[in-house]
């Protein structure tokens, strides 16, 4: 029997009543322009925070058959990467069915585990899909969990391992990708200005170990660092040439304190 994924943040992240979230999502979306990225950088936090550069980044995406959203376990449980094979996952707007080829390919491969308990009180894969249902029509999904440890060098080694098999995936099939991750975490807006612009930096170089390098000299709080690398990784074997910042955002703009903020940047890989 195939495996049922209920929402974990509906009502907390994003509204759990249909007609609310679809108004949400829709007047989020009204402002964002539509783009060919086939890898971007999306935010995870409340639509209310993040709303807005979230779906910057998704309505950036080509249309694809398939979307692999690459989010940071910040639960700990389940396998370090997990990926869900087969089964639906339910939003108020409706179900969006696993691709279990691809899924199983990648499990195959050696590079993910089928682990949905990784994956069930885990919102950053979650919160991508409302604004995947209102942007796109029949879609499948490739739900992957990493749970992040540190920066030594089998994470990264592991994440552009992930990335080539993605890639290899994508030069074959109709697919996006997407890295969930925020920014910097509850230090000042000034302060996450200079530790932000310096990761984006990082991550235009496509190169993973340069990326976990200056994370790892700044003492950086970007929570989704290792699905950031598996996407670059993926973006460089597909031969990416532009990386851009679409939209950016942070808490502060809704709260008015810019003492101790979270920061969100949708950033396009073309």
């Amino acid at each position: 029997m195939a495996e049922t994924r209920y929402p974990a943040v509906a009502g907390a992240f994003y509204p759990d009543d249909k007609k609310e979230l679809m108004t949400n999502v829709s007047d989020l979306l009204e402002n964002a322009d539509s783009g060919s990225n086939k890898c971007v950088i999306s935010p995870h936090a409340g639509y209310m925070y993040s709303g807005r550069t979230a779906a910057s980044a998704i309505k950036s995406l080509k249309n694809a058959k398939t979307f692999i959203i690459l989010g940071p376990n910040h639960t700990g449980m389940g396998a370090q990467f997990a990926v869900m094979c087969e089964g639906v996952w339910k939003t108020p707007l409706g179900d969006v069915k696993i691709d279990e080829e691809i899924a199983l390919r990648l499990e195959k491969a050696g590079v993910v585990d089928d682990d949905e308990i990784a994956h069930l009180n885990e919102h950053s894969v979650e919160v991508q899909l409302p604004f995947l249902q209102k942007t796109f029509d029949d879609f499948r999904i490739v739900p992957i969990s990493i749970l992040n440890i540190g920066y030594s060098s089998d994470l990264p080694e592991r994440c552009v391992r992930l990335g080539k098999e993605i890639a290899e995936i994508a030069s074959q099939r109709d697919v996006g990708i997407i890295a969930s991750s925020d920014f910097s975490h509850y230090i000042s807006l000034e302060e996450a200005k200079v530790k932000d612009d310096k990761a984006i930096e990082a991550i235009k170089t496509l190169n993973v170990k340069k990326f976990f390098a200056v994370l790892e000299t700044m003492d950086a709080s970007v929570c989704g660092y290792g699905p950031i690398a598996a996407v670059m990784q993926a973006a460089k074997e597909l031969g990416a040439k532009d990386v851009e910042v679409l939209h950016e955002s942070s808490s502060g703009d809704l709260l008015k304190d810019y003492k101790t903020v979270v920061t969100y940047k949708a950033i396009g890989f073309r």
